[in-house]
């Protein structure tokens, strides 16, 4: 308690251990909570523009395939990229790529599916090119025992992002139409406007990232087709962190859009439920160990299963803002939990199986990718061959039950783990030289 109070009452204190950290590690930080406020916009209101413009949550499901299909793919370009072309250099790209694909989105005359499909694979490539070398780089530069804080306060920003951005994007958008300020009545004129602050953010986190010194990985192999037990785990678990991630990217879009109305609701939503989120992110992030990840995970996990319970028994406007007040809250404390175990399993089978981290990395892509195909293919079925409303229904809640199996799953992970690492005396990556402010 004495520790919360510090922190709450001392930002000081907070902004010192911040600068205690290597220097690549803050540069890093620096460079992702700018990019925080790309994301919700990226993740929220692509999925609103298609479902405004098209009323068809189908479509709303086709680009995130596409966008799901483009990701493992860019990560094996960049794999390859990695050889001839600095980390730094292709980080920037991915972020500036994101703001070209909604720039194609926005140019389309019609919403077809040859156009949707189109722009949700320049979004997953550059989903791809910004995750594989932002894990990578997160990997490199922290230690098992500052990646609770790392995790933590990087995710602390992208909460804080997600209450601002669709608040101010969400209001933005209904007042453009409402007051009519540009004289045209055409929101997609509104939405371009938000696209090109959305350029102009990415390309100031480009530039921050080039100041760090970052390497490449040394070892160039990184396709590999066999893996340690241990691993094959990890990849059963990555499966299951899709199934959630393949539909619930899009999911409060649509029903949000189907059941209340309009991206100013929306944004609401996402703002109101994520202050909470934002402090008790910082607060764990600061104060847990990792002994405490289990216990974090279960949570998240709970949370998502009595959001998506109500959305299915109530479906209506109250069931859906349950579901998404538990969804803001899930998702984060998920991924503090989740991300410090697989960084921790590579760490040990770097050592064990002599591989580039990146050869992990890469692999843990597909697990990702079949789990998110497996749970958008759930929704299109059930809504082609039963009906939609029943899809919103009931797809979410097999996925949130099904997510439950995760916990036994990662306890075991994090048990074989902590003896490997023991038996190995496997040391953590070592710290470097603290310099000047990032």
């Amino acid at each position: 308690m004495k520790a919360i109070l510090n922190i709450l009452k001392k930002p000081l204190i907070e902004y010192n251990f911040f600068l205690s950290m290597p220097r690549n590690m803050r540069v890093l930080l620096v460079t992702n909570m700018v990019y925080a406020f790309v994301l919700p916009v990226v993740d929220i209101f692509v999925s609103a523009y298609i479902m405004r413009s098209s009323n068809d949550p189908n479509l709303v499901a086709t680009y995130q395939m596409f966008l799901y299909v483009g990701i493992p793919f860019t990560f094996l370009i960049n794999g390859f990229l990695l050889n001839k072309f600095n980390i730094s250099n292709l980080y920037s790209f991915g972020m500036i790529l994101s703001g070209i694909s909604m720039l194609v989105m926005m140019s389309l005359d019609n919403m077809d599916l040859f156009g949707v499909a189109f722009a949700g694979l320049i979004m997953g490539s550059s989903f791809g090119f910004f995750w594989a070398n932002r894990d990578f780089l997160a990997l490199i530069t922290t230690k098992d025992d500052n990646r609770n804080y790392y995790y933590g306060l990087e995710t602390f920003f992208f909460t804080t992002t997600s209450i601002i951005v669709p608040f101010a994007v969400g209001s933005f958008l209904v007042s453009y139409q409402s007051f009519d300020w540009f004289k045209n009545g055409d929101i997609a004129s509104a939405y371009r406007i938000v696209t090109y602050c959305v350029l102009i953010i990415t390309v100031l986190s480009s530039l921050i990232i080039h100041k760090g010194k970052f390497t490449n990985p040394t070892q160039k192999k990184f396709v590999y087709f066999k893996f340690d037990k241990l691993w094959n785990k990890m990849l059963f678990l990555s499966g299951l962190k899709g199934l959630a991630q393949g539909f619930l990217v899009t999911a409060p879009a649509i029903l949000v859009m189907r059941l209340l109305g309009d991206e100013n609701s929306l944004g609401v939503i996402q703002s109101i439920s994520g202050i909470v989120t934002a402090i008790a992110l910082y607060i764990l992030g600061r104060v847990s160990k990792p002994k405490h990840r289990i216990a974090i995970f279960t949570v998240g996990l709970f949370i998502f299963f009595i959001g998506s319970f109500a959305n299915a028994m109530l479906f209506s406007a109250t069931g859906v803002m349950i579901f998404v007040l538990c969804l803001v809250l899930f998702r984060p404390l998920h991924d503090i939990a989740y991300f410090p175990i697989q960084m921790k399993v590579i760490d040990i089978l770097v050592k064990k199986e002599k591989r580039s981290e990146f050869a992990y990395i890469f692999n843990h892509e597909f697990g990702l990718f079949v789990g998110r195909f497996l749970g958008l293919i759930l929704f299109l079925i059930l809504s082609n061959y039963v009906s939609i409303d029943f899809s919103l229904k009931y797809s979410i809640l097999i996925i949130a039950a099904l997510q439950l199996i995760s916990i036994p799953v990662a306890k075991h992970i994090t048990k074989e783990a902590n003896q490997q690492k023991e038996i190995k005396k496997i040391p953590g990556p070592k710290d470097e030289p603290v310099l000047e402010s990032a």
